[in-house]
């Protein structure tokens, strides 16, 4: 006989625009992240992707996987699926109603149910048996121009109603406050600072000594939709684009016009450019072809949308960021589907580009820090956590605020969901929720 699938009193989900993370908690001063089974073999990090193909033998005549399955299954045929990821970022998104998959609508929460399934089922025997108490982190800010957070907050409803009636709602960057707590053995004011995909968040908590009744209080928490994806963007918008038509014009009558912007929008959002592949977004393009100036660049913006270069795109992207992180300078080469780009990069240039996003970040951090009715002076410790929190340009901002000796950093990937898990472990949750809970 085999052995009983294993009990936990919590779990908290980490669901991220990029990765999702989930770890489980028996206790107070315990947590444990998930190892989730993958291609290359298991890790608790889980690419926050899904890739959908036609099988007739499968209900509904639609296959699919995620995470790094979903990932191995696009690359080994490209031209045969249809690839989504950072499609978190929609959730708040009013004007999304839902992705057109081989003929098949699919709503955020739909995307979100066949999301976690797979998840679950990757995570095999740990999660059989689901807890009673699901914590999940959500943004203090959603992503997008005019985010709803009522929105969203119903379709998270829906997309984890099936782990069961007690899903808890605890901003982000809180979760990693408990996390951090752990390592502290007396009082001290800590600000958070959580760099997602596409949110960046921050809380102001006064952490008491171990053993406290209460151990952490959020005095503050505030948000941007900016992080990692729009700083990715960025990249796009100056390496890429241009060699796409943007910039570029058309001729309408005997008019010569530049070519709208609304053309590349989606290019800026990386779950929007997977769903451009649909007969009216590409019969668009063709008329724009057929009438701009410069048809060749234009055909290439259609070959990205037809042979699915997102995601390579994407990756190249991503790569010269991580390098940037650690080198001056960094070369970045693409070449595929007859698109090919090959530029030497600066850490100058690329945080040139990204200039006007550090600005909004460092307001966020100091609207943080009123809310609490506080100064950089009050803060004992900063914690960096999130991927983009590695890019030099953004430590920056904390170093010039409290000093190099004030920051700590660690776990960048996995904090949220180690903090999620415990906070589990109080008793009462209410306390942690988001106040918005309606919302």
């Amino acid at each position: 006989m085999g052995s009983a699938a294993p009990t936990h009193d919590a779990l908290g989900i980490d669901f991220g625009t990029t990765n999702s993370v989930a770890a489980v908690s028996n206790d107070a001063q315990h947590s444990a992240l998930l190892p989730l089974n993958g291609p290359d073999g298991a890790s608790p990090v889980f690419r926050s992707a899904l890739c959908f193909w036609q099988d007739d033998q499968k209900r509904g005549g639609l296959a699919h996987e995620a995470g790094p399955w979903a990932i191995a299954e696009f690359l080994d045929f490209p031209q045969g699926c249809r690839f989504l990821q950072s499609f978190k970022s929609v959730v708040a998104s009013a004007s999304f109603e839902h992705a057109n998959i081989f003929e098949k609508r699919l709503r955020f929460e739909d995307l979100g149910h066949i999301f976690l399934d797979h998840f679950r089922t990757h995570a095999g025997d740990a999660l059989a048996r689901l807890p009673e108490k699901i914590i999940v982190g959500r943004p203090v800010r959603y992503v997008g121009g005019q985010p709803d957070a009522g929105l969203a907050r119903r379709r998270y409803d829906a997309m984890f109603r099936h782990f069961g009636s007690q899903i808890h709602y605890v901003y982000e960057p809180l979760g990693a406050a408990f996390s951090f707590a752990s390592r502290l053995s007396k009082p001290a004011t800590l600000l958070v600072a959580d760099f997602g995909g596409g949110t960046s968040d921050f809380s102001v908590v006064r952490i008491a000594a171990p053993g406290t009744g209460r151990r952490c209080i959020p005095l503050s928490s505030t948000g941007i939709g900016i992080a990692g994806d729009r700083f990715d963007f960025r990249i796009m918008d100056q390496l890429v684009l241009p060699m796409l038509g943007k910039g570029g014009q058309f001729r309408s009558f005997d008019k010569i016009l530049d070519i709208p912007a609304g053309h590349f929008t989606d290019f800026g959002d990386w779950s929007r450019l997977a769903l451009m592949r649909n007969r009216k977004t590409l019969d668009e393009l063709a008329r724009l072809q057929r009438s701009a100036l410069d048809p060749q660049a234009i055909g290439k913006m259609i070959a990205v949308v037809e042979h699915e270069l997102g995601y390579p795109l994407y990756d190249a992207v991503g790569h010269l960021k991580r390098t940037l992180s650690s080198e001056h300078h960094a070369h970045f080469r693409f070449d595929d589907a007859g698109l090919t780009i090959d530029a030497e990069v600066s850490r100058d240039q690329f945080e040139s580009w990204i200039a006007p996003d550090l600005d909004r970040i460092a307001q966020a951090v100091d609207a943080a820090l009123e809310q609490a009715k506080m100064t950089a002076d009050d803060i004992d410790h900063v914690f960096l956590t999130g991927g983009t929190s590695l890019i030099p340009a953004v430590r920056r901002i904390f170093e010039g605020r409290f000093g190099d000796d004030k920051i700590d950093t660690g776990n960048e990937l996995t904090s949220i969901a180690h903090g999620l898990a415990l906070i589990g472990q109080e008793a009462d949750i209410a306390a942690w929720t988001d106040p918005g809970e309606s919302a």
